[in-house]
């Protein structure tokens, strides 16, 4: 298995669309050069920021092929995989290691049917004994969490080497790192939450907000390590502002809008979503006006 480091700010990247809602591979090596610009710790393609969840199994692989090709071993680079059942997700964990992913973040299965904590542990060792590779749980379909007991179960699957708590709340995480901190590297995704995340002892954060406030995120990680929690306080509070202003249902919709009030080229989301209205960009503006990230 790969020995890498998770940690610090790691970034999420848009999986960009074009009018015809196809993949277009020229903008995600702009976003991804952008990220890597901005000094975050690693890239995680084809998550819920990235629209994994309606991407098919060839444009999974060619998205991560090109973002591995990016990055160039600058950082590492970790594949989602949003599948629902063990046998889907192994083609799909399969097809981004042969296109060189450094790790894989994986969901629980979470369609209206819930495996039991045996089942779901059973899951994870297949798919790690499958690929070989350092997999990221990413917890976090609100429906269908893997609670704190489940994931003590998973410590002896070697795999699994880090925990992505997205789902749930503050207190889910501080029950996890307070369990589990010796043995998985926990990954704060409550985009809000990350500054307190970071003074319970969080290692790091993969999450959506850093793809729109990469600067303000490494910032505030580094902050957080050095003690001055006055400019952490502060760079919360900036970031939390652009937080509010995207955080909506049609997420995809509003984070590109972010994207391109920053003077950056994200494409489309994908179909059914619909671009973000001129209100919704009316509020994301004002948001990024509000955090000094826009004149």
């Amino acid at each position: 298995m790969k020995d890498i480091r998770l940690g610090g700010m790691i970034s999420t990247v848009v999986t960009p669309f074009d009018a015809n809602d196809e993949v277009d591979l020229d903008l995600l090596r702009g976003e991804v050069k952008y990220l890597l610009d901005q000094g975050v710790t690693a890239i995680c393609a084809c998550g819920s920021t990235g629209e994994g969840q309606t991407l098919s199994l060839e444009e999974s692989a060619a998205i991560c092929a090109t973002v591995v090709d990016e990055v160039a071993g600058r950082v590492p680079v970790i594949g989602g995989v949003i599948q629902n059942s063990t046998a889907q997700a192994k083609r799909y964990a399969l097809a981004l290691k042969a296109a060189g992913v450094d790790a894989l973040q994986i969901t629980p299965v979470h369609y209206v049917f819930a495996p039991s904590a045996e089942e779901t542990v059973a899951h994870y060792r297949e798919l790690g004994e499958a690929t070989d590779l350092p997999i990221v749980l990413y917890n976090v379909v609100p429906w269908a969490l893997v609670p704190v007991d489940t994931i003590e179960l998973l410590r002896d699957v070697p795999q699994v080497v880090a925990i992505k708590q997205s789902g749930g709340d503050i207190h889910l995480l501080a029950d996890l790192l307070h369990r589990m901190r010796d043995r998985f590297t926990v990954l704060a995704a409550l985009d809000d939450l990350h500054y307190p995340a970071f003074v319970m002892g969080a290692h790091g954060a993969l999450a959506a907000i850093p793809t729109v406030t990469p600067r303000l995120s490494v910032e505030l990680w580094d902050a957080v390590q050095a003690g001055d929690h006055a400019k952490a306080f502060e760079l919360h509070e900036r970031i939390l502002t652009v937080w509010r202003a995207i955080d909506a249902p049609n997420l995809p919709a509003t984070l590109k809008a972010a994207l391109e009030l920053l003077g950056r080229n994200p494409g489309l989301p994908r179909r059914p979503f619909q671009p973000a209205t001129e209100a919704e960009r009316d509020r994301i503006r004002t948001a990024l006006r509000a955090a000094n990230l826009i004149d």
